[in-house]
């Protein structure tokens, strides 16, 4: 598995911003040699006339570089101080979790970024211009630099339009519900399915490595160097908080079977202030759970939203109905087990993405009938062994409804399957 630094700057929203910057200004040294150069050639081959043009057309573009001097930076604050508003306002009708979402976007990060390399390349372009038009006496016309910053300019523009309809995109609910479900089949893909040896099989640990750091959420762990780590020291780790949990400073981390570590390893497990959907088997379960919830709460009352949250819910655990959970092993190169970690077992995940909304199913029809069909649909796929945990959600349910509903024909409606809630 790949380490988790990518996805760590993916979770922050200065260094693509920075990267172009650092970016544009190497491309700017290397568009002022070329016109020094340029101006070089023509003054030793005594072309006065083509150079008096030239600097003609740069004094032309000379406009236009100040004009985007000028008005980019106030074009960057006005835009995302709107963005910022209508993002608050998602955050108060579906989840904060949802703010990753919007930090983690490409299309954001590279218009920010754009938006800024403009701004910063107009300053430098206009360094470049030098007072004055004799030719004789004129060491550099900024010809290549203004054409870059046209260039930028509109690529500004475009990134502007796209950037805006990504946005209106992430704010349509559907579109948003969808993206986290894509997240957490990404997630799914990336675990190494259940089979590891149990602990009975490990042996008592000889060691526990313990948390030294700040308090936080494990959000994930650097496999490849645990696992190569442990092959080099012949021992086999256990990662004891699961991917999610809450640690704080003395917490045991890792536990070492097999004989002793000489290094410390506590630095490949990150901990974080929030969770991420990297390595998080069930952070998507969370976040749809959340947003459902709240869709759902009397200030917003919005039922239909938490009905496309349970059709991705029931989506996610029909796709886990017959896959190995539990616990998961991580191979070396020999294929012996060097690091095991455990991951959310089916019993977890159903009570994950059901329970918290089956409680706020009384008085709202159209969350039990929705809830009884995806309960139904996964009676229909899951195997014998684990039937238990779906029946357990669908007589509860039935027993909220019948217990909070007075009218035997209300209950009756409620307890009808409907794959659209109320169809």
């Amino acid at each position: 598995m790949l380490s988790p630094l990518r996805e760590h700057l993916r979770d922050t929203f200065w260094f693509a911003p920075v990267v172009a910057m650092a970016g544009v200004f190497l491309l700017w040294l290397v568009c002022a040699a070329v016109d020094e150069a340029l101006v070089a050639s023509l003054r030793e081959s005594g072309d006065h006339e083509a150079l008096r043009e030239l600097i003609g057309v740069t004094e032309d573009a000379k406009t236009v570089v100040t004009t985007v001097s000028s008005a980019m930076l106030t074009f960057i604050g006005v835009v995302f101080s709107i963005s910022l508003v209508a993002l608050q306002m998602a955050i108060g009708q579906l989840s904060p979790r949802i703010v990753r979402i919007f930090i983690r976007s490409r299309i954001t990060k590279a218009t920010f970024s754009v938006f800024l390399a403009t701004f910063l390349l107009s300053l430098l372009v206009l360094t470049s211009y030098e007072t004055g038009a004799d030719p004789r006496l004129v060491s550099s016309v900024p010809l290549l630099q203004s054409l870059l910053t046209v260039v930028m300019v509109l690529l500004s523009l475009m990134l502007f339009v796209a950037y805006v309809n990504s946005t209106l995109r992430l704010m349509r609910v559907a579109y948003l519900v969808e993206r986290i479900t894509a997240e957490a089949f990404r997630v799914l893909a990336r675990t190494p399915k259940a089979g590891a040896a149990a602990d009975d099989e490990l042996g008592e640990p000889d060691e526990y490595l313990m948390h030294r750091g700040r308090a936080g959420v494990v959000r994930d762990v650097n496999v490849t160097l645990l696992v190569r780590a442990a092959r080099r020291h012949g021992v086999v780790l256990r990662l004891l908080p699961r991917i999610g949990d809450f640690v704080v400073p003395g917490t045991p981390l890792l536990a070492v079977h097999g004989g002793r570590l000489r290094r410390r390893l506590e630095s490949c497990v990150y901990v974080g202030v929030e969770r991420t959907s990297h390595q998080d088997l069930g952070f998507g379960l969370r976040q749809l759970a959340d947003i459902g919830l709240r869709a759902l709460s009397p200030a917003v009352n919005d039922p239909t939203t938490a009905v496309q949250c349970l059709d991705r819910i029931v989506q996610f655990l029909a796709a886990l109905a017959d896959r190995p959970l539990g616990t998961v092993a991580h191979l070396d190169r020999a294929g012996a087990v060097r690091l095991v970690q455990d991951v959310p077992d089916w019993r977890n995940l159903v009570d994950l993405g059901f329970t918290e909304l089956r409680g706020c199913a009384a008085g709202s029809p159209q969350i039990s009938r929705r809830m009884l069909a995806g309960l139904d649909d996964l009676l229909l796929l899951a195997p014998e062994e684990r039937r238990e945990p779906l029946l357990r959600h669908r007589a509860l349910l039935v027993e909220l409804v019948e217990r909070t509903t007075p009218e035997a024909a209300d209950r009756a409606f409620a307890l009808e399957s409907d794959r659209q809630g109320i169809g």
